[in-house]
């Protein structure tokens, strides 16, 4: 067994896909109609075979308080290992990303918390 598909809810595909790889540097992956909907994947330009993340539509009335709420409690959905911290955190500054944590030593891990713009915090981690 292995994971090979985790999925960010996003609340809107086309931003989503834009700040994912415009923004982040992931590349599309697939990209399957589905009535309303997509399965819409990104992956990272450094494993292109390697783990796929789905930009789902956060459609569920449920889903959608999960999400607000952990998103305004500061908890981050989902973490991405970067080679360094600090020249990302930069680069993704200059972008206009809004970082609500800027990189902090946590024991043997850097980490930053941003916004996606799809209802999302995420963290970058450099170990």
């Amino acid at each position: 067994m292995k994971i090979q598909l985790s999925s960010v809810m996003v609340d809107d595909q086309d931003k989503a896909l834009k700040f994912y790889t415009e923004v982040l540097g992931f590349v599309k992956k697939r990209d399957i109609p589905l009535g309303e909907a997509r399965w819409l994947t990104v992956v990272s330009p450094e494993g292109p075979e390697d783990i796929e993340l789905l930009l789902e539509p956060n459609s569920n009335p449920a889903a959608r308080t999960y999400q607000k709420a952990i998103f305004e409690q500061g908890i981050p959905l989902t973490a991405f290992a970067v080679k360094d911290i600090h020249k990302e955190y930069q680069r993704l500054k200059k972008l206009g990303v809004k970082f609500s944590m800027e990189p902090t030593k946590t024991g043997p891990a850097t980490v930053a918390v941003f916004d996606d713009t799809c209802g999302n915090l995420i963290q970058i981690y450099e170990v």
